[in-house]
């Protein structure tokens, strides 16, 4: 197999990858956009019910239809993801890029922001934040993730930076006479993507699993239709209605799978190692 076959089929593999995350936000949007079921309709009689043709996975507490609670739950969940991981990506790198080219005082003080960031668990930061908040929403939560996204991919951005500052084309640009701002947004930043792109699979689960953790605890969205709600539904009849948990932890094993799978993905498709 020559070098060029070996490079396509390592792309279509590594694209292959994306396909399962794609397969279940478009599905599950689709599902959730068109279906007339409703997360929020209760029917009392079929409280706890087990899985039926009417109700493919069941029913949960006061009768809600768990077929629709995941699908609209795991929408919601994925687009905040991709929110957050956005807001990360697009704050982080440029960040990141600038500090790792100017290094010096304004390198010091970008990567001790990240130590700082890092070193405090957004779940935890999330709970004091959100305790303090009368009725936290989807948008309170998609802020205080926001807060720390930017940090995993400004450390990458700013590693990566260093490298390419000692480039041959970059001393060329420099040589041309090209501003700093210049050299960054034309020649660092967009050699550095296919690494610090990585980050936003990882990003992405680690908010999915986050905003799962905050709902379980009773500070997700007021509405109840997150992934933590219906987890905590199924702990709660963990003995009466054992398939209300079992819905929950595949589906959050389903989403973050995919997300991380993903992330894999873009790996290969970047050449990261």
């Amino acid at each position: 197999m020559s070098a060029e076959q070996a490079g396509r089929a390592r792309r279509r593999k590594a694209l292959s990858a994306l396909l399962p995350a794609l397969f279940l936000g478009v599905t599950t949007g689709l599902v959730a956009l068109t279906s007339q079921r409703s997360p929020s309709r209760l029917h009392l009689d079929f409280a706890w019910a087990p899985p039926d043709a009417g109700h493919p996975f069941g029913s949960g507490d006061a009768g809600v239809d768990l077929f629709a609670l995941v699908n609209h739950a795991t929408l919601r969940a994925m687009l905040l993801a991709l929110a957050v991981s956005c807001f990360g990506f697009l704050v982080g790198t440029p960040l990141g890029a600038a500090a790792g080219l100017l290094r010096g005082r304004f390198e010091r003080w970008t990567l001790g922001a990240c130590d700082l960031v890092q070193s405090f668990p957004t779940f935890l930061l999330a709970l004091a934040v959100l305790s303090a908040v009368a009725v936290p929403s989807r948008m309170h939560i998609g802020l205080v993730f926001a807060v720390t996204a930017w940090a995993p991919f400004a450390r990458v951005a700013a590693s990566q930076a260093r490298i390419l500052g000692e480039a041959e084309f970059v001393h060329a640009a420099r040589a041309l006479g090209l501003t700093r701002p210049v050299i960054i947004l034309r020649h660092v930043i967009p050699n550095l993507l296919g690494p610090v792109s990585v980050q936003l699979g990882t990003s992405a689960a680690g908010v999915v699993l986050g905003e799962t953790a905050l709902g379980f605890v009773g500070l997700g969205p007021p509405d109840g239709v997150s992934l933590g709600s219906l987890l905590e539904q199924g702990t709660l009849a963990m003995l009466r209605a054992p398939h209300v948990l079992a819905v929950g932890v595949l589906s959050v094993m389903l989403v973050s799978g995919t997300l991380q799978l993903a992330s894999e993905g873009i790996r290969r498709a970047a050449h990261v190692e």
